[in-house]
């Protein structure tokens, strides 16, 4: 399945976590390619992202890939997601 097509929540191309904090983002499309979101600093991700504030439920909707990247740790991902994001991060 490719990265730039939505999926549900319960099968996410990739989850982020932030324990400290208690955030959880489940990415469920990407909307470029790793080449372009690396050079672009509003790029954005469709997420579904669980915090302290969202009283334990997932709310929807774009957030930009540096909030995921700086606050998150990868906790689980597809291969094809796992490309792209050796591609982001190099």
């Amino acid at each position: 399945m490719s990265i730039k097509k939505k999926v549900p929540v319960e099968t996410p191309h990739a989850t982020f976590v932030d324990e400290r904090g208690g955030w959880t983002w489940k990415v469920l499309k990407v909307y470029a390619s790793a080449k372009s979101d690396k050079a672009n600093i509003y790029g954005r991700w469709l997420l579904a992202v669980k915090s302290p504030h969202t009283f334990d439920q997932y709310e929807m909707g774009d957030t930009y890939i540096n909030d995921v990247l700086n606050y998150g740790q990868l906790e689980s991902a597809t291969d094809e997601f796992k490309e792209y994001f050796e591609e982001l991060r190099s």
